[in-house]
């Protein structure tokens, strides 16, 4: 797996001005915990920032580890108030820039992990305009 930090292309570009963005999403075992992974590979998909392993740095795998701090910015999705993919960030240290957290969009938590398309591209929209 190649771990370089790979510069946004184009003039894409997040609000916070950064050329480089990690984008952390939680992964968890619920909706919302899925959407934040899937709002994070539509978010990198569209050149916004560049998708990151958030489990890594749980993991404290050395070249993860680097690649989050040679980022100029950090966004962080988590799915619930638990804040998984927040306090995995803080506890390895790396500064958050922004931090969203999906259930304060008006999303009930669940155990479906059966995504909707429109739901995905609604909490997408919601996401961006955070950003």
């Amino acid at each position: 797996m190649d771990n370089k930090v790979i510069p946004m292309s184009g003039n894409v570009k997040c609000s916070c001005g950064s050329d480089i963005v990690g984008i952390f999403p939680c992964a968890g075992a619920s909706n919302v915990g899925q959407l934040s992974n899937a709002v994070a590979i539509e978010l990198h998909k569209q050149g916004v920032g560049n998708m990151m392993c958030t489990v890594g740095i749980g993991g404290k795998r050395p070249g993860l580890l680097k690649s989050a701090e040679g980022c100029e910015s950090i966004i962080v999705i988590d799915g619930c108030p638990v804040n998984c993919a927040k306090a995995t960030m803080e506890e390895a240290g790396i500064p958050i820039g922004k931090h969203i957290l999906l259930t304060d969009l008006d999303i009930k938590k669940n155990k479906n992990l059966d995504l909707d398309p429109s739901q995905v591209k609604e909490v997408l929209s919601k996401v961006s305009e955070l950003l």
